[in-house]
């Protein structure tokens, strides 16, 4: 019988890879959000993130996921619903980790589920803000319009909002 190879490096081990990649296919989430701040010069600002969520029972395979990827923050979301226990999100919001770690990773270890296709837009979301299009009008609305297609599909506020269709009537053409 073969021996084993076990890495003290658990980033070289392919069962904590597969692992995360499963993981991701059943309670990831690429999202990107455009937000009203009034300290950016449009008034507006996208906001991307990484998130995993679990019960706050399961913490323990969100502090998982944090120490391979080496980035992040868990953060508490308490239920006010039927459920007994509190939300907690697993969240890497700066562009940099997700430029640097989480997209190389998932480059790398594709997911299985419709989530490979919302990763591809979010790759290219990051991209566009990468080049500083988020800080134009129109580089806000191509972000809005590729963030509708992403996840439940929901219409972007930012498309709807009055004071984006007075600045530029065609604002939902993109």
């Amino acid at each position: 019988m073969p021996k084993k190879i076990v890495s003290d490096n658990q980033q070289e081990r392919p069962e904590i890879i597969y692992w995360i990649c499963g993981f991701v296919d059943g309670e990831g989430c690429f999202s990107v959000s455009i937000i009203r701040n009034q300290t950016t010069s449009l008034g507006w600002q996208v906001f991307p993130e990484f998130v995993v969520t679990q019960g706050e029972k399961s913490r323990f395979a969100l502090e998982k996921i944090k120490e391979y990827f080496q980035c992040g923050e868990i953060y508490l979301n308490r239920r006010h619903d039927n459920h007994k226990e509190s939300l907690l999100r697993f969240c890497v919001r700066s562009q940099k980790d997700l430029r640097e770690k989480i997209i190389p990773f998932f480059s790398k270890f594709p997911l299985h589920t419709a989530k490979r296709e919302d990763f591809k837009k979010f790759v290219k979301i990051l991209q566009f803000m990468k080049r500083g299009d988020h800080k134009q009008l129109k580089g806000i609305r191509s972000i809005a319009g590729i963030i509708q297609n992403m996840n439940r599909k929901v219409p972007s506020r930012f498309l709807e909002s009055s004071e984006t269709t007075r600045q530029s009537p065609d604002v939902t053409s993109g």
